[in-house]
C-alpha cells in the first residue's frame, strides 16, 4: 500500500526522536559498564516497570494473540496468560531477592550461589547459550513480525524491513545503553499503546466489520468469544487450560516470564534505586502486561476472522507476500492496511516501536552477558571499562547481524513461542527453589540445561522423522518436564555439595530465608557465624502471591465483560479486582519498609 506525506512523517519523527535520546545519553553510558548496562542502579520503579511492559509488547506479540485466537479463541491466551503466576512469584519473592544480590548480570548470580571450577564453567556456558544462541532465536522472531508488516503495509521485501528497522535500533542501544533503551522505551510504550487502542476502534467500525455489536453477533466470531475453554471438550481443556496452569508457568523458562525472575526482568530489577523500587516495576509490568494491554489486539483479532476468514483471502489480499509465510499471525498487520492516512503512519511508528523496544533491551541484555559474564570473566578480566563498554558496543551488532539472518528461516510466531517454550522444559523449577533450598547445586542447572535442549531437539527433528506417531505440543512440553526434572534431582543428589562457606555468604547477602536453609544456618552457628534473621514471611508473600494473581485476572475478566456489553458481570468482578488491588498496595508497602 502506498503510505502518504502525513504517515511518513510520524515513521520518521519517530526515528529521530530514538536517535536523538541514544545520542544524549551516551556520554553517560560510556562512563562505566555499570552505567551501560545498569543505568547506576538509579532508575525509579515507574521507569522501570514501562520499560519491562514495553519490551514484552514487541512486534510479534499482537500477530501471536491474533494467531491463537482465530485458531483457538480468546480462551486459547491462557496460553500464555498462566505466565501471570510466574510474574506475582518475582514480585513478592524474587525481586527484593535479586537487588539484594548486587550483581551486574543474573548469571553472575552463579557464582555467587554455587562454588567451584562447575559455577565458572556454569556461568560463561549459559552466557553463550542464553546471550547469544537463545537470545538470537527470540530476536529472530522478532524480527520475523518485523518482515510481515513491512512486507504487508509497506511492500518491503525482508531484507529491506530488517535493513531499515535493525539500522537505527543498533545505533541508539549501543550509544544509550540501559538508560537510553528505558527512555526511549518509555515513548515507545506511549506510542504504541495510543496506536493500539485507536487502530482497535478505527477497525471494530469499519463497513466490514460493522461496529462492535455487530462483531460479537457475527457466528464466525460468537464461538471465539469465551474466556475460559469449554470443560466438556479436553481436547482443548487440557493444552490450553489445564497445562499451562499446572504445570507450564513453574516448569519453563520462557523470556520475560522466567520463573524465579532472570533475563532482562532481573536486569530491570538490578538497576532499581533499592528493593521497594524493584518490588514496584515488577507489579506494575505484571498488571500492565496481563490485564491493560492484551484487548485491543484481542478485537482487532475477533475483527479480522469477519474479514479475513481463511489463510486463502489473505493469500488473495495480499499476492506480493511470500505463501509460506501466510499464516494466521499475519492477520493483524492485514487489519491494519484499512486504517486511514495520519493514523496508518501513527500505528505502523507504534508497530516500529513495539520492535525496536524489545530488540534494544535483548540486545543490552544480551550483550551484558557476552561482556561481563564471558569477555571480562574468561577472556581478558583486567580489561579497562572503555574496552568492557566497546566490546558491549560490538556484540549488539553481531547479534542483530545473525537475529536478521535466523528471521529469514522462520514462517509464524507461535511456532517460534512453542520451540522456545519446549527448549526452557523442565528447568522452571530449578531456578524456583536455587533461593530456598541449599541442596541445589551448579550440576543440578547444568543437567537441567542439557536435558532440556536435548529433549526439544530430539521431538522438533527425530521423533516423527523416525516414524513414530506425532505428539501434540502439550505432550512434548510433559515429557520434557518429566524427564529433565527427574535427570536433574538424581544429579543434584549424586554430585558434590556447595562449598559450606559459599552457601553461608550467599545466606548472610541474599537473606533468601525458609526451611531450606536450616542446615546453613546451623552450620554457620557452630561457626560462631551470626547470620542476619529474616523478618519477611514467606507464607504471608505466597499469599500476596495468589491474590496478585485473581486481582489482576479479574481485571482482565472484567474488561472483557464490559466490553461484551455484559455490564452486572463486569461490575461485579471489577469489585474483586479493585478489593485485590489494595491488599496488593498494602503489600508493597509493608514488603518495601
Amino acid at each position: 500500500m502506498v503510505l502518504e506525506t502525513i504517515d511518513w512523517l510520524s515513521i520518521i519523527a519517530f526515528f529521530v526522536i530514538s536517535l536523538v535520546i541514544g545520542i544524549w545519553v551516551s556520554r553517560q553510558a560510556s562512563s562505566s559498564v555499570s552505567e551501560f548496562f545498569l543505568s547506576g542502579r538509579d532508575m525509579p520503579w515507574w521507569l522501570l516497570g514501562v520499560s519491562m511492559v514495553a519490551t514484552t509488547f514487541s512486534a510479534d506479540t499482537p500477530n501471536l494473540v491474533t494467531d491463537i485466537v482465530r485458531q483457538n479463541g480468546v480462551s486459547g491466551n491462557w496460553e500464555w496468560w498462566a505466565f501471570l503466576l510466574t510474574g506475582m512469584l518475582t514480585v513478592f519473592v524474587y525481586s527484593k531477592l535479586w537487588r539484594r544480590s548486587e550483581v551486574l548480570t543474573d548469571l553472575e548470580f552463579y557464582e555467587l550461589r554455587y562454588s567451584g571450577k562447575t559455577a565458572a564453567f556454569l556461568r560463561g556456558f549459559r552466557s553463550i547459550y542464553l546471550g547469544v544462541f537463545f537470545n538470537i532465536m527470540i530476536m529472530a522472531t522478532v524480527c520475523l513480525a518485523a518482515i510481515k508488516i513491512g512486507g504487508v503495509l509497506l511492500d518491503l521485501s525482508p531484507v529491506q524491513t530488517l535493513l531499515i528497522a535493525s539500522v537505527v535500533t543498533v545505533i541508539y542501544s549501543s550509544l544509550g545503553g540501559l538508560k537510553g533503551v528505558l527512555i526511549t522505551d518509555f515513548v515507545q510504550f506511549v506510542i504504541a499503546m495510543i496506536g493500539s487502542v485507536y487502530a482497535s476502534y478505527v477497525i471494530i467500525n469499519l463497513p466490514e466489520v460493522g461496529g462492535l455489536e455487530a462483531m460479537l453477533s457475527n457466528k464466525d466470531v460468537i464461538p471465539k468469544l469465551d474466556m475460559l475453554p469449554d470443560f466438556t471438550k479436553t481436547e482443548t481443556l487440557v493444552p490450553l487450560f489445564i497445562i499451562p496452569l499446572a504445570v507450564q508457568w513453574w516448569s519453563v523458562w520462557y523470556p520475560g516470564a522466567e520463573p524465579g525472575g532472570g533475563g532482562y526482568i532481573a536486569q530491570r530489577m538490578l538497576s532499581a534505586k533499592d528493593e521497594k523500587n524493584a518490588i514496584g516495576a515488577t507489579l506494575f509490568f505484571n498488571v500492565a502486561h496481563y490485564a491493560l494491554r492484551p484487548w485491543p489486539w484481542i478485537l482487532i483479532a475477533l475483527a479480522s476472522i469477519i474479514v479475513f476468514p481463511t489463510l486463502e483471502s489473505i493469500q488473495m489480499a495480499f499476492p506480493n507476500v511470500a505463501p509460506e509465510i501466510i499464516k494466521h499471525d499475519l492477520a493483524y498487520p492485514a487489519m491494519l492496511t484499512y486504517l486511514p492516512h495520519g493514523l496508518l503512519g501513527v500505528v505502523i511508528a507504534s508497530l516500529i516501536a513495539a520492535f525496536m523496544s524489545t530488540i534494544s533491551t535483548h540486545l543490552n541484555w544480551g550483550s551484558s552477558y557476552v561482556v561481563n559474564d564471558f569477555y571480562k570473566r574468561f577472556v581478558n578480566p583486567n580489561s579497562s571499562d572503555k574496552t568492557l563498554v566497546n566490546v558491549g558496543r560490538i556484540s549488539t551488532v553481531v547479534l542483530m547481524v545473525f537475529s536478521a539472518i535466523l528471521a529469514l528461516y522462520l514462517e509464524n510466531a507461535i511456532q517460534a513461542f512453542r520451540i522456545l517454550m519446549t527448549i526452557g522444559a523442565g528447568t522452571g523449577l530449578i531456578f524456583i527453589l536455587r533461593w530456598f533450598w541449599w541442596r541445589i547445586n551448579a550440576w543440578t542447572e547444568i543437567s537441567g540445561m542439557i536435558v532440556s535442549f536435548l529433549v526439544a531437539i530430539y521431538f522438533e527433528f527425530i521423533h516423527e522423522a523416525v516414524g513414530l506417531s506425532p505428539l501434540e505440543g502439550y505432550q512434548k512440553l510433559l515429557f520434557g518436564v518429566i524427564l529433565t526434572t527427574i535427570v536433574w534431582v538424581i544429579v543434584t543428589f549424586m554430585t558434590r555439595e556447595t562449598d559450606e562457606d559459599q552457601l553461608i555468604e550467599f545466606y548472610k547477602k541474599v537473606r533468601p530465608g525458609g526451611p531450606g536453609w536450616k542446615k546453613v544456618l546451623t552450620s554457620a552457628k557452630a561457626k560462631n557465624i551470626v547470620l542476619e534473621p529474616v523478618k519477611e514471611k514467606l507464607s504471608l508473600e505466597i499469599l500476596s502471591v495468589f491474590i496478585g494473581t485473581v486481582a489482576v485476572f479479574a481485571a482482565l475478566f472484567a474488561t472483557g465483560y464490559f466490553i461484551y456489553g455484559r455490564l452486572a458481570l463486569g461490575a461485579g468482578i471489577s469489585l474483586v479486582s479493585a478489593a485485590g488491588f489494595a491488599w496488593l498496595m498494602y503489600m508493597w508497602k509493608r514488603l518495601s519498609s
